[in-house]
């Protein structure tokens, strides 16, 4: 068995085991994804673009961020909940989705 077959077990068994942690942590925190902050108009144009849809009773195609993660569904608003501050939204096998108003990227009409 040469060096270059066991690649990173080489190291890491040379290694601390705090060291070992710190390593994995650092991979884990540059994987994580970041929920990128809405301007004024981007927040303005969102709103609208729901209005829009709902005058219609267009499908709609919702970007939101949650659990550090993006998700996507495409449904029509149901409900605009201002006091919790929440969509409910119907997809098309009829369930039921809340989306925290706060959690939104962007919207675009179906």
């Amino acid at each position: 068995m040469s060096i270059r077959d066991r690649g990173a077990i080489k190291w890491t068994s040379l290694m601390l085991p705090e060291h070992v942690k710190q390593l994995r942590e650092l991979d884990w925190n540059q994987s994580k994804k970041v929920k990128p902050e809405l301007d004024e108009q981007q927040l303005e144009l969102i709103e609208e673009t729901i209005c829009e849809a709902m005058e219609k009773n267009s499908d709609l195609c919702f970007t939101y961020f949650q659990k550090d993660n993006f998700h996507l569904i495409i449904g029509k608003v149901h409900i605009v909940d201002t006091y919790k501050r929440e969509l409910r939204i119907v997809d098309f096998h009829d369930d039921v989705h809340r989306i925290k108003l706060d959690d939104l990227i962007d919207v675009k009409i179906n």
